[in-house]
């Protein structure tokens, strides 16, 4: 089979979704769109984290039902879908969605058949924020290193996962390369924890801490399943509730790759505690985790509960859907944290979309129509150059390298408007060289249809717009600016 599976983390819903929501959403869809183009059977997974306990500590300050808040919240990532132009296959919700709450019993079932889950007494260090327990020698100066907060004391008697029992398998199965951790840092991160040894984990808490809220432990009403435990099992519960069915097989069992698409402060939770359920449970691994590290402002990363956002949905209100995505997929860093200002934004897209591919493809339909009525030349063809522009761009999304994949875009709307100054049509026409005129007007066109079929997975409005201009027979629309300029 060659079918793709991707998948995003699934946010918590206290708050409204950010920009670094929409990072992760951006990047997945690009993957699933690129794939699509190629071919290949896709299914993009997204969703809400609806089970967490800081869902329930968020709706009680804020005065409202939980069931009320979580949903309105989860209403608000579903809807990034168009501001975003996103493609995903599947929406879900671990709270209202049956799939996930019958998956989950299915997968702790089997968990449990596996003689890897044990009741104890336990006290420590509980950080509300990452909805895990901290050991001493983990925290920064006695804060949680995600949160900078002091994880609260906690004493209760959970069930607990023998995660310790898998860490030689953990380290055989990324060390090898069988489930792929992107960028390589994060790799060795990951091999660093398991040298480091694994303790159990606890995978539920008290039903009463939770005020009843969350998914009931099979066997045992007074406990909950620990949301990450309950979280992670939604890339497979969302495929026939975790059960054999045909969307089971077609995309865990027998896809040639799984990908989840994930935030540096969650890597423990997928490459460590998510395989380990999976081989506890008998289930093929993912293929690859790619990590993309954090969004920030003013030094300081975006979060909802940090003071520091920027709200996606206004900036396609402010600036259009393009240019927002340009610069995700454009500027933010493989590795390191980016900071987001709505200048950098602003310059970006105005000198590559509006100065750079606008421009070259406002040339070239304006040549193509004063020197050849609107008909393309049937001569000329995409320079060498750029004709191997698809290979480099399937080359750096494979390695997960959005910054590499829109380099080879610009180098090709680089090269194109290159080509009008060297070869000065209008020059060529008043010289009578009307073979060259039609090679370089036939050229040009061509190389702009090819950048939109390649931009597409990127931007996919302006790549639609462009598409209505440029069309695909032997003539091409008048010029009309696609890319607007934002700058005032």
């Amino acid at each position: 089979m060659t079918d793709f599976y991707v998948t995003t983390a699934i946010p918590y819903v206290n708050g409204a979704p950010h920009l670094g929501h929409a990072l992760e959403l951006v990047q997945a869809d690009v993957l699933a769109r690129h794939r699509r183009a190629r071919g290949q059977g896709v299914r993009f997974l997204t969703g809400t984290d609806d089970n967490a306990l800081k869902n329930v500590t968020a709706a009680r300050a804020a005065g409202v039902d939980v069931r009320t808040f979580v949903a309105g919240n989860a209403d608000r990532f579903a809807a990034l879908r168009e501001p975003l132009g996103l493609s995903f296959d599947d929406f879900i919700r671990t709270s209202a969605d049956a799939r996930h709450a019958t998956g989950v019993t299915r997968l702790w079932r089997e968990t449990a058949a596996a003689g890897d889950f044990y009741r104890r007494r336990y006290a420590g260090l509980y950080c509300a924020g990452c909805e895990q327990f901290y050991r001493p020698e983990d925290l920064v100066d006695g804060a949680c290193p995600e949160h900078r907060v002091a994880p609260e004391p906690v004493t209760e008697e959970n069930w607990f996962f023998r995660l310790s029992r898998y860490r030689d398998r953990l380290a055989e199965v990324i060390g090898s390369g069988q489930v792929r951790i992107e960028p390589a840092a994060r790799r060795n991160e990951v091999l660093g924890l398991l040298r480091d040894g694994l303790d159990d984990i606890s995978v539920s808490r008290p039903a009463a801490r939770a005020g009843g809220w969350g998914i009931p432990v099979p066997g045992d009403a007074d406990q909950v399943v620990y949301v990450w435990w309950d979280a992670l099992a939604n890339y497979v519960t969302a495929l026939d509730g975790g059960a054999d069915g045909p969307a089971y097989r077609r995309w865990w069992v027998e896809s040639a790759e799984r990908v989840h698409v994930i935030g540096k402060g969650i890597v423990r939770f997928h490459a460590v505690y998510w395989l380990a359920l999976l081989l506890s449970t008998g289930r093929p691994l993912p293929t690859a985790v790619f990590v993309h590290d954090y969004l920030t402002v003013d030094g300081g990363k975006i979060a909802k509960s940090g003071g520091r956002t920027v709200d996606p949905v206004a900036l396609v209100d402010a600036y259009g859907p393009d240019a927002p995505r340009w610069w995700l997929l454009r500027e933010v860093a493989r590795t390191g944290d980016t900071d987001f200002t709505t200048a950098r934004l602003v310059h970006r897209a105005d000198s590559e979309l509006a100065n750079g591919l606008g421009n070259l493809v406002n040339r070239t339909l304006a040549l193509v129509h004063r020197y050849r009525g609107g008909r393309v030349p049937a001569t000329g063809a995409v320079p060498a150059g750029c004709a191997g522009l698809p290979d480099r761009i399937d080359r750096a999304l494979a390695g997960y390298d959005f910054r590499a994949a829109t380099d080879a875009l610009q180098a090709a709307v680089d090269a194109g408007n290159r080509l009008v100054e060297a070869e000065r049509p209008w020059e060529l026409a008043r010289a009578g060289a009307a073979d060259r005129l039609d090679a370089v007007l036939g050229t040009l066109v061509r190389l702009c249809r090819l950048l939109t079929a390649e931009l597409e997975p990127f931007l996919p409005a302006g790549a639609a717009r462009l598409r209505g201009q440029l069309r695909d027979g032997d003539r091409v629309g008048p010029a009309e600016p696609v890319f607007a300029r934002l700058g005032r």
